[in-house]
């Protein structure tokens, strides 16, 4: 496919996981990419990196011009960059409260503020931004995490609103338990890696974690110009996670009430 051909396209926290799979796949349907991230090395030779926090306003201002300067426009945003948290309501200092909202949340803010003024001359402006299932869906020890989450549900739709007249559309997709280096981290720091990766497939629909490349793939149905009808949508990626709820096999008969 050739959709994004002559597009260019910024990702955020796009040196791994789901931003680096997007970039990869923008590019080989012939968008220009270029990644922020805190750290770009290791990016592929056709990617345009570009060290940037999106915390800091004076930093993500300069990269969105440093972007433009570099191909002339910019057409779409992929707001990936994120931080986790774990842990209920007592757990997580107001300080880590404070910093994740600020990157999660308010990061999205900036690179959409900045990103804003180029988008309005671009004839395909999309912004994608990354949201999770725990925006909707309550799961244990995630509270600030799914807070944050929950913020950039409501984002996307209110930003649909306001742009979506000035011919920027604005979505959001929700990974479900995604295959990345966060994910893997958590697992590796369990008692029992293995046990751990055995019980979280056993609750996964269909038995194992949603990969990279396929969140990936919804960001690009979002972000394409095929896609001029999708606007203010939540595309979950999530392999019936939050909305199937499979018995076990010798209780399958059941039927509930």
């Amino acid at each position: 496919m050739s959709d994004f051909e002559g597009l260019v396209a910024i990702v955020t926290g796009g040196a791994g996981g789901i931003g680096l799979a997007t970039a990869k796949l923008l590019t080989s349907r012939g968008a220009k990419v270029a990644v922020l991230d805190l750290e770009t090395e290791g990016l592929p030779d056709d990617v345009f990196g570009v060290r940037a926090d999106v915390g800091d306003d004076a930093r993500v201002e300069a990269a969105v011009e440093a972007v433009v300067e570099r191909f002339g426009r910019l057409d779409i945003v992929v707001n990936n960059a994120g931080i986790p948290a774990v842990g209920d309501v007592a757990t997580n200092s107001s300080e880590e409260w404070l910093n994740v909202l600020n990157v999660n949340v308010v990061g999205m803010v900036r690179v959409a503020r900045y990103a804003l003024p180029h988008l309005r001359r671009s004839p395909a402006a999309s912004i994608v931004n990354t949201c999770s299932i725990v925006a909707w869906a309550g799961h244990q020890t995630r509270t600030l995490y799914s807070a944050s989450k929950g913020a950039v549900y409501s984002l996307t739709l209110a930003m649909a609103t306001d742009h979506a007249r000035e011919g920027i559309r604005v979505n959001c997709v929700a990974p479900g338990t995604a295959d990345t280096p966060w994910v893997e981290k958590q697992l590796q720091g369990t008692e029992d890696p293995e046990a751990a990766r055995e019980s979280l497939l056993k609750f996964l629909v269909p038995g194992r974690l949603v990969t990279a490349d396929e969140v990936a793939g919804a960001i690009a149905y979002l972000a394409s110009p095929l896609s001029s009808a999708s606007v203010g949508m939540m595309l979950a990626v999530d392999g019936g996670q939050h909305s199937l709820r499979l018995r076990p096999q010798d209780q399958q008969h059941l039927i509930g009430r």
